[in-house]
């Protein structure tokens, strides 16, 4: 991108779909004048000429001061990219169980798909055939440190196994963690002068909370500042500077999803903690019964589970296929359950406070309407607090992530702050209440006047707040709730959005019935209030 562009094209390439924005300086300000999106077979100079068509048809003086009113006028654009791959594969051997478990769930969130071998009663030829997989691209091979009485007896055949393999595969990424990478870890054979491979030496899962592990495994998985998941993270933590406010990305995406918590607490910047997680795809590869358990068990339509392996199969093979109906319905489902796996796998990331603003991202939820993307947040990314809702509709995060120079992305994400996100919403979720009896009651003080409710506990109500808006919400309870911190009186600022101000009662974590029917029923009872049609 050069520094002083007219317009320009911000291009978030997956492995499903590519989505373009189209960003013009007007008045000395940078704005969004349109997106789009295509499977991801579709050339990108085809899905920019569909932006300037669309311009020139719709603001026909505005293309023409931008030079876009000519058919090709847009392959003369600065234009930025990101682009996401399938997730590479990486072997991940220790000597026992205890030491592999952690090893597995750094390198998992790290952008990795992860093969796990184990040493510790296992036979040593399918451990050594897996390790020859040309699927395997880097291996992880890690001890304690110091090593533990239950893995020192095998150490010596664990640098023998990587060895070997290393010999066999001179491609192959070697990275040794904790005990192996100390002097004496039993390894002498990877550092070899003549071995043609490379060796890294890693610091031990234990070291950080395992973040300095998972910083070097993502950077070995190549593609720089241009990888879509890394530029979503730098995009993230611009905008939490820009807002001055806590923030939380959670992306879905068709070959992996992603999560960042960014921002500010307690008055200064914090570090951005983020993770890229494979198994929480929106159709992971090793698609499993429990993967479609867990999807059944959101959906609002009474599909036997046949039916819905063989649709969501279909989805694998056709991402833009069968969006529409019970299709849609089933792909929120699926995102739903993607959404579950990608807080399962990042527990680290719930540290701290409740963010003050949550985002969808990503092509998962492209299907459902605003407030119906809200819903599913609050369904699934249960912490007590209020926080505000938004939705990267124009995929446009990632790709100004991955402008090169820092204080001209943050100059454009200043810019484009009210053109990012479209506003889903604010949520309140206290937790704590007691079954049985009304917990108190809420005054919201709109634009509209005052609305009273009282706060039963297990309900879901909404209160008309349409973007753009202001509200100030006063609950008192009966008793001592949490609300991100124990009170009984607060007041609190919310904004509005499509999905208005959605007050949640329900359980935190959230508990359905065991019976299908009486679930189904409950979810379709919700998701109709915010979902116009979805009951038919």
């Amino acid at each position: 991108m050069s520094r002083e562009p007219r317009a320009f094209v911000a291009l978030d390439r997956g492995t499903a779909t590519v989505a373009a924005s189209l960003v013009a300086r007007l008045d000395g300000t940078w704005r969004l004048l349109g997106a789009t999106a295509a499977p991801a077979a579709v050339e990108n100079a085809a899905v920019v000429e569909r932006l300037r068509r669309r311009l020139a048809a719709g603001e026909p003086e505005l293309a023409d001061v931008l030079g876009l009113a000519a058919t090709g006028s847009a392959a003369a654009l600065s234009t930025v990219e990101c682009s996401t791959s399938r997730p590479p594969e990486m072997a991940v051997l220790a000597a026992t169980e205890r030491v592999l478990a952690p090893l597995a769930a750094v390198a998992a969130s790290a952008g990795w798909r992860v093969r796990p071998l184990v040493l510790d009663g296992a036979e040593i030829l399918p451990v050594a055939t897996a390790l020859a997989d040309p699927r395997i691209t880097a291996i992880l091979a890690g001890a304690s440190d110091p090593p533990g009485a239950d893995e020192r007896g095998l150490l010596a055949n664990l640098g023998t196994l990587v060895a070997a393999a290393t010999d066999r595969r001179p491609d192959l990424v070697t990275v040794l963690a904790g005990g192996l990478a100390a002097p004496g870890g039993r390894v002498e054979a990877l550092f070899r002068p003549d071995r043609p491979g490379p060796t890294v030496l890693g610091p031990s899962v234990a070291a950080g909370g395992g973040e300095p592990l998972r910083e070097l495994l993502d950077g070995l998985r190549g593609g720089g500042g241009a990888d879509g998941r890394r530029a979503l993270a730098a995009a993230a933590t611009v905008l939490a500077e820009v807002l001055r406010r806590r923030i939380e990305v959670v992306e879905i995406g068709q070959h992996g999803a992603t999560r960042v918590v960014a921002g500010f607490f307690a008055g200064r910047a914090s570090p951005t903690r983020w993770a890229s997680v494979p198994t929480a795809a929106l159709l992971p590869p090793a698609f499993t019964d429990a993967h479609l358990d867990a999807v059944a068990a959101w959906l609002t339509t009474p599909l036997d589970r046949l039916r819905v392996r063989d649709r969501l199969r279909e989805l694998a093979l056709v991402p833009w296929g069968d969006a529409a109906g019970d299709g849609a319905l089933l792909r929120m489902a699926a995102a739903r359950a993607a959404l579950e796996r990608l807080r399962a796998a990042t527990p680290a990331l719930d540290e701290g406070p409740t963010p003050d603003l949550v985002i969808a991202a990503g092509g998962a939820w492209a299907v459902a309407p605003g407030p119906a993307v809200g819903l599913a947040l609050a369904d699934v990314l249960r912490r007590p607090g209020v926080r505000a809702l938004g939705w990267d509709h124009a995929r446009l995060l990632a790709p100004l992530g991955a402008i090169d120079d820092l204080d001209e992305r943050r100059t454009v994400i200043a810019d484009l702050r009210d053109d990012l996100l479209l506003p889903l919403g604010s949520v309140v979720m206290p937790a704590g209440m007691r079954a049985g009896r009304t917990a108190g009651h809420l005054i919201v003080q709109g634009p509209g006047g005052p609305a009273e409710l009282d706060l039963v506990p297990g309900g879901l109500e909404l209160v008309d707040l349409p973007p753009g808006e202001r509200a100030i919400v006063e609950l008192r309870f009966r008793d001592a709730m949490d609300l991100g911190v124990r009170v009984r009186h607060a007041a609190v600022e919310v904004t509005g959005g499509l999905g208005g101000l959605l007050v949640d009662l329900r359980d935190v974590p959230l508990r359905l019935p065991d019976r299908p029917e009486r679930r189904r029923e409950l979810l379709a009872a919700w998701q109709a209030a915010l979902w116009a049609g979805s009951d038919t």
